[in-house]
């Protein structure tokens, strides 16, 4: 956990402000406390089978199903890695270029672009391609905050989540991970997208302004973040005598820890000790079918002229 920390927080993306200091607080306080809280949120959620977590779990799985919806491309091979952690894009980038890839289509599994998100992962890959005497023409996959195909998607699970309940909600949280409200002053568009999202898949049900709220979650220090910051809003909720809500995380492409920890574990919590009586978690889009087959339409969108 501390290595992999390291390498999330050391992410001048993620964490902009002064270097000499911030290498101070991670290296003096972060991480000689965080690491052991944020390994028992994920032993809550590992998969003890394959001994990793679930997003690597679904990561792969996703590329699978996304290489044999591809089959009829003999040409094209899909990888995938990790901005963080092990298989690293480093490695995968080295391992597509010495099996003979000479155009590398990146795509980055956000919905919402965000420098934070999209951009550093593009910024890792460049990095790598910076040490290659022979480099790979490059195309970048944009993000899909609108794609019909995508708000459709998400609005048919909610459907199909909410088949199995024996409740109707009577709100549906939109939580997306937050981000300093810094970033979007600085011109960093993920609010706005996040915010049409919400409001498209929200259309796309037929459902009133006040069935549907935005939230963002996962904040940390004493920064200002996007507002409305989740738990606050769950607590909220709760103390309005709201009893019925229904979450889903529209952001995430892989259920993870912030989604099966934070969320569907904590979130639960928080709104039932203020008042609250049934919440259920929409699960991510994940490897569904569904979702593979709008990652096929997006990716043959991309590759149109290399194959």
């Amino acid at each position: 956990m501390r290595r992999y920390l390291k390498q999330f927080l050391s992410d001048r993306r993620v964490i902009d402000v002064n270097r000499a200091l911030w290498w101070l607080i991670l290296n003096g306080i972060i991480l000689r406390t965080r690491p052991k809280k944020s390994g028992e949120a994920y032993a809550k959620i590992w998969n003890k089978n394959l001994n990793e977590s679930p997003l690597r779990t679904i990561t792969r799985a996703q590329a699978e199903g996304l290489a044999e919806r591809l089959a009829d491309l003999p040409d094209v091979l899909v990888d995938w890695g990790m901005r963080y952690g092990n298989p690293s894009i480093p490695s995968r980038v080295r391992a597509m270029i010495e099996q003979g890839c000479h155009r590398i289509l990146l795509a980055p599994l956000y919905p919402q672009y965000a420098a934070p998100t999209t951009a550093t992962a593009c910024d890792e890959v460049f990095r790598t391609l910076m040490e290659e005497r022979w480099q790979p023409a490059i195309r970048t996959m944009p993000g899909w905050h609108d794609e019909p195909a995508y708000i459709e998607t998400l609005a048919d699970s909610v459907h199909a989540h909410l088949a199995g309940l024996d409740w109707e909600p009577e709100v549906l949280v939109a939580s997306f991970h937050g981000v300093p409200k810094r970033y979007l002053e600085l011109g960093d568009p993920y609010h706005c997208f996040c915010q049409k999202t919400t409001r498209l898949l929200r259309e796309k049900l037929g459902w009133p302004e006040d069935k549907v709220r935005i939230s963002f979650q996962s904040r940390f220090g004493r920064e200002e973040w996007l507002r409305p910051y989740t738990d606050e809003l769950f607590e909220e909720l709760g103390q309005q005598g709201v009893k019925r809500i229904a979450v889903i995380t529209p952001g995430f492409s892989a259920d993870c820890l912030e989604t099966l920890e934070e969320i569907a574990m904590g979130g639960e919590e928080q709104f039932t000790e203020a008042g609250g009586e049934q919440f259920t978690f929409i699960p991510s889009l994940n490897d569904s079918e569904p979702h593979l087959a709008l990652l096929e339409m997006l990716v043959r969108r991309e590759l149109q002229g290399w194959v």
